[in-house]
């Protein structure tokens, strides 16, 4: 079990977020890197103790990574904003990472300045080794256990992002586009970096359910799994939801007089197409319409082989 304190405006969200990632062990609240030793939440709001609200994230390295556990932590935070997040102000909001092993410094500094690449403004968050940490009262703990319509500053929909989180960014890197032009097709690189569209009924995998799973062909990242492709008769692969909800990225899209959902990949930020909701009611009523240009389909019996064997099981529900 390895251990790092993370701070993110009020705990009783974040908590919440945070133990919901798969391979998170437990998680406690409580007060971090302050002036004073065991402050009570009234000395944290009104005694200008100087403590961040903050959570004490314990987890199975062998299941999450630091570095994948980092980019599930900003997805809940807005990183560029200084002592607040949400409605809620003040240095005790502030947004944090503190380590205890000092090994974990020269990942969460990389992990810092790829993520300042996405912003015009700096990164607000204190990266520090953890002074002190006292656990909130009992009351705190598991707030929104306790109280399911309790205050919340993080949107509901990221806890079922975060309990989603199957598939590590970190895995997959974006080659330059020179690599990609001398490894694309013409079609498959318009598409992916250009915003093309395909014809409809004139590409790879518009009617192709052979069981196996549909990776960004830019990066491999795994993106959707054949059980949840279906016919729409649209003329394009028509998907009802992605293996995992945090490998794509949505865009709003006025081309063409229209506006559109478009949706992109996370590591490659590949376009892929667009998502609509006139999609299967029992599967949740989107379809996610794809370019088969954007796609590489690895085969079920492919699988192990190629590094995506932990993805069998989600294959498997077809047999």
């Amino acid at each position: 079990m390895t251990v790092i304190y993370l701070a993110g405006g009020c705990f009783w969200g974040l908590d919440k977020y945070i133990s919901s990632i798969r391979g998170v062990q437990s998680t406690q609240v409580g007060y971090a890197n302050g002036k004073t030793e065991n402050p009570s939440y009234e000395d944290v709001c009104y005694n200008n103790t100087g403590h961040a609200e903050t959570v004490q994230v314990v987890y199975d390295s062998s299941m999450v990574t630091l570095d994948f556990l980092l980019e599930l932590f900003y997805e809940a935070i807005d990183p560029v904003s200084l002592n607040r997040q949400g409605g809620d102000v003040g240095v005790q909001y502030r947004t944090g990472i503190y380590y205890a092993n000092e090994n974990d410094l020269p990942l969460i500094e990389r992990s810092i300045n790829k993520l300042q690449k996405h912003y015009d403004k700096p990164i607000a968050i204190e990266v520090k080794p953890l002074d002190n940490f006292s656990p909130a009262e009992e009351y705190h703990q598991k707030y929104l256990d306790k109280n399911p319509g309790g205050y919340c500053h993080i949107g509901r929909d990221k806890f079922v992002r975060a309990a989603g989180a199957i598939i590590d960014p970190v895995d997959y890197q974006a080659p330059d586009p020179e690599k990609l032009r001398q490894s694309l097709t013409s079609t498959q690189y318009d598409v992916t970096q250009n915003n093309a569209t395909e014809p409809p009924f004139k590409n790879e995998f518009w009617e192709s359910f052979r069981p196996g799973i549909y990776v960004d062909i830019t990066t491999g990242e795994p993106l959707f799994v054949s059980t949840d492709k279906f016919e729409s008769g649209c003329g394009w692969p028509s998907f009802s939801k992605p293996i995992d909800p945090n490998v794509l990225r949505k865009k709003k899209d006025a081309s063409h007089g229209m506006l559109r959902t478009e949706i992109r990949s996370r590591a490659g930020n590949s376009h892929l197409g667009h998502v609509f909701n006139d999609g299967p009611r029992e599967s949740g009523g989107l379809r996610y319409c794809i370019n088969s240009a954007s796609l590489r389909f690895v085969p079920k019996e492919d699988m192990e082989q190629e590094g995506y064997g932990y993805l069998l099981g989600l294959v498997n529900l077809l047999e």
